[in-house]
């Protein structure tokens, strides 16, 4: 799509579809008194109105859609309208559009335009990959957005430009995530997964090591070489670089889960809703995704990013409960779930990362169901050992509306997950599950500042940003928030 810039009010604007972005309760424009009733449109949130103009205004359609109250406003606010809006206009075969750049107080227009950018993008986003014949409604493009500006200076109209470009470039990031873990997992196997990191590398000037089995054994990978030893797809450890480090370059290490099918292993899951777990690796998606985005916005920063990729599957050759697992570390895993595999996995990649001493280290993983049940579908789980990292992700969580919410990490949950055999157990139970699974995975961080952030319950759904029910790209928007705003003082 192509997003532009044009200054004039919205209402002397033709083509087939013009959008009026209004706050609720607040005065009309003069040219839309008489077009429609009072009562019919009053600006609430998510409320839309379609209206014919038949010459009275230049556009052939005007669609009103509701902000809500301003009071209230935020840059989420303009982001999922914009979707709303975008998802119609797509439903009417609409190929062009205008839309009016509603005002924030609190935001710049720059920020205003990179919302509406990245909700247009990811609003009309939808996996047809292997539709031979998709809806005609969703096969449909819409080529040009126009958004409107009543005036505008040439300094002001290049940074609105550059709040789109933004807000385009964070938009793809999210897709590359949402299309990787919507894959189908006997596409997107270790292997593959590995590829799509060496085109990503290959496109961005990135520095790609991929480790195969036999490298991964002879290194010591003890926890990602037990959870993929069940499986015909053998497991890759994937380190993707961006930049280099350097005393104004930090270095910050991601590292994502990449579970490219969770079975349970030999603790097999219930069928209902085995097939989502196509979807674990979602934390791997959305390191892949954000690093694309570093690479285009060419960030001040040195990162680097860890993917441990495996298939937990069942047979005479899976790893077993009772098993003891020696990782990268040294230290002993007893396996008491082999359903408990990420954090088997994040274990060597979370000790990997130390030898980078970064200034942080960032996990992201689909750990755990107990996060679903503590927080819902509308936070991410936040656990750390650092409280001003965990400030930075907080601020750059609520900045991106993908919420973090943080949980303790107190001593009583570090004693829940030593073993009596070997030194840790990947299991403590049902209680606390998501705060033990934290606790397992910060024995193998070290003394290095870490935040685990837990997306089971956010990196997959529906919502205005996401028209049909799959893959969010979770995590994708909050990690950029937090490596654009690195050197910024937490507020």
């Amino acid at each position: 799509m192509k997003i532009t810039v044009h200054p004039g009010p919205l209402t002397s604007m033709d083509g087939p579809l013009a959008i009026l972005a209004l706050w609720q309760n607040e005065a009309l424009p003069e040219a839309l008194k008489g077009l429609f009733e009072a009562s019919d449109f009053t600006g609430q949130a998510k409320q839309m109105l379609l209206l014919y103009p038949r010459g009275a205004l230049p556009a052939q359609r005007l669609l009103l859609i509701g902000l809500g109250e301003r009071p209230k406003a935020s840059l989420d606010a303009i982001r999922r309208s914009t979707a709303q809006a975008a998802q119609k206009a797509q439903e009417l075969k609409a190929t062009s559009i205008s839309l009016n750049l509603p005002s924030l107080e609190l935001d710049s227009p720059a920020q205003v335009a990179q919302a509406i950018a990245e909700g247009a993008e990811l609003g009309l986003y939808r996996y047809l990959a292997y539709k031979s014949e998709p809806k005609p409604e969703h096969k449909h493009q819409i080529e040009k957005l126009q958004i409107i500006v009543e005036q505008t200076e040439n300094d002001d109209l290049k940074a609105l430009e550059q709040g789109i470009k933004v807000g385009q470039t964070i938009a793809k990031g999210v897709i590359l995530a949402r299309d990787l873990s919507n894959a189908p997992s006997n596409e997107l196997t270790p292997k593959r997964l590995a590829k799509h990191a060496k085109e990503l590398a290959n496109s961005h000037g990135l520095k790609l090591t991929v480790l195969d089995k036999e490298e991964l054994k002879q290194q010591g990978f003890g926890g990602l070489m037990a959870v993929g030893q069940g499986s015909a797809q053998t497991p890759r450890f994937i380190i993707l670089e961006y930049g280099e480090a350097g005393p104004d370059h930090p270095t910050i290490c991601l590292v994502g889960k990449g579970v490219t099918f969770d079975s349970g292993g030999i603790s097999i899951k219930p069928a209902e809703a085995m097939d989502e777990m196509k979807m674990d690796m979602s934390g791997a998606a959305a390191v892949l995704g954000t690093l694309q985005i570093v690479s285009k916005l060419k960030l001040p920063l040195h990162v680097v990013g860890l993917i441990g990729a495996a298939e937990n599957m069942p047979s005479s050759t899976a790893y077993k409960p009772g098993d003891i697992i020696r990782t990268l570390s040294g230290k002993t895993i007893e396996v008491l779930n082999t359903d408990a595999e990420g954090r088997i996995i994040l274990a060597d990649a979370l000790f990997y990362a130390q030898r980078y001493q970064p200034a942080a280290i960032i996990d992201l993983a689909t750990l755990t169901g107990a996060i679903m049940v503590a927080l819902g579908t509308y936070a991410i789980g936040l656990f750390s050992n650092d409280s001003a990292l965990a400030a930075k992700v907080k601020q750059a969580g609520e900045t991106a509306n993908e919420r973090v919410w943080e949980l303790p990490l107190w001593d009583e949950y570090r004693e829940l997950v030593k073993s009596e055999i070997a030194d840790v157990k990947n299991t403590a139970g049902r209680y606390g599950g998501s705060i033990t699974a934290a606790a397992f995975l910060e024995t193998f961080v070290g003394s290095l500042p870490w935040v685990h952030l837990d997306i089971a319950g956010t990196a997959w759904g529906t919502g205005s940003l996401q028209p049909a029910k799959g893959a969010t790209g979770s995590g994708v928007r909050l990690l950029v928030q937090l490596l654009r705003d690195w050197q910024s003082p937490v507020s």
